[in-house]
């Protein structure tokens, strides 16, 4: 633990060692500026360790989300390659199973896909039959995002942190609480530091730090229940997976007219999907094992109960998207910042003083968006003007 009390200067310092902390962390060392990162516990713990690892651009809203995902999976793949750790390029593939999920496909393929240039191939049910020896032959369609990229988030996160304290003189102070910042200070349980900037990545503590500059956002946890199971047959799967499910909660699909006779589909045949925020993704781990979920829980305070019939619900989706039995390895609840009701966008950037800014993300992109943002905000910082959202 660090325990010696001290106190130190720094150009940046940074709140938080999440994706977010990292990738403000990264921007800025990579700029030649001295930057020291505080975590309160000993590793990072919070929704970047917890979530899928999935790095989606295919599912981002035309627009600046959009841009921020290509800017991310720019970064992602330079991180993977200096820091080693393990990551796919071979991107997603989203599966129809119905007449409805078919048309969501049918209708982005041929609209918005071309639109805004996603990098994405439509499958047929006969192309579908030659992967993976047929396993998913049973749906009628798949989209192929090939922009998108997997990591494992249990390792890279760890690599992430080692390969910015060696090759960019990152300082990591973790064990340790930020109590206050303020223009050229920061407070923590293991002293005093003087820091030029200070960027509050804090995830969802929204008490701790900045609570009067996010009280009026009227902020919002979402608590996810996760499963991690092993298939009954090896399967060398190469791609994230999704499901029709998923173009009910990604917004490059949720807007178009055909997502929308979707909506209705659910709601006549499987409404509890809906009541409980379900829709299936499957990101595989490199021990072959494979990352499931989600359901979405809003509030102030999420409790931390999971509900079995949860968990039911996502196995029995994956078990219907893999046609075959599976084994559960591990249950655990994710945990992000969730929108606020009263704010329409997917993160706030506020500009608390000259010296201190907060990044909070409100949807569970961050491994998706995050390192692009991270770039963007240091870089406007840098230039004297901040973001205000997307």
């Amino acid at each position: 633990m660090n325990v010696v009390k001290r106190s130190n200067d720094t150009d940046v310092s940074i709140v938080g060692a999440g994706i977010l902390g990292l990738s403000h962390a990264f921007a800025a060392a990579s700029r030649g500026l001295r930057v020291t990162v505080f975590e309160r516990s000993g590793t990072p713990t919070g929704a970047s360790i917890r979530n899928f690892g999935q790095v989606l651009v295919t599912g981002q809203p035309p627009g600046a989300m959009l841009g921020l995902a290509h800017a991310s999976r720019t970064i992602w793949k330079h991180w993977a390659d200096q820091a080693g750790f393990f990551a796919r390029e071979a991107g997603c593939l989203l599966f129809a199973r119905t007449e409805a999920e078919t048309r969501v496909i049918d209708e982005f393929v041929e609209t918005r896909a071309q639109q805004h240039g996603y990098d994405v191939e439509r499958l047929a049910h006969s192309q579908l039959a030659a992967l993976y020896e047929g396993r998913f032959a049973h749906h009628r369609a798949a989209l192929h995002g090939r922009g998108d990229m997997q990591v494992f988030s249990r390792e890279a996160l760890p690599a992430l942190v080692e390969y910015l304290r060696t090759t960019h003189g990152v300082e990591f102070v973790f064990d340790t609480l930020v109590k206050d910042v303020g223009d050229g200070h920061v407070c923590t349980t293991s002293g005093d530091w003087r820091a030029t900037h200070t960027v509050v990545c804090s995830g969802h503590d929204y008490l701790t730090l900045l609570s009067d500059a996010l009280a009026p956002l009227g902020p919002r946890v979402c608590r996810l229940q996760m499963l991690r199971v092993r298939p009954t047959r090896e399967i060398a799967l190469q791609h994230a997976l999704l499901t029709g499910l998923s173009c009910l909660h990604y917004g490059a699909f949720a807007d178009l007219p055909a997502a929308r006779d979707l909506q209705r589909e659910v709601e006549s045949t499987d409404p509890a999907l809906l009541d409980e925020g379900i829709h299936l993704l499957v990101s595989p781990a490199p021990d072959g094992s494979l990352i499931i979920g989600d359901s979405h829980d809003y509030n102030p305070d999420p409790m931390p109960f999971n509900e079995e019939h949860v968990d039911a619900h996502l196995l029995r989706l994956a078990q219907r998207l893999f046609n075959e039995p599976l084994e559960i390895m591990q249950r655990w609840q994710g945990v992000y910042g969730a929108r606020p009701r009263n704010v329409d966008r997917p993160f706030s950037i506020l500009k608390v003083s000259p010296g201190v800014t907060g990044v909070w993300m409100h949807t569970g992109v961050g491994m998706s968006v995050g390192p692009g943002l991270g770039e963007s905000v240091i870089g406007h910082l840098l230039e004297g003007r901040m973001l205000s959202a997307a």
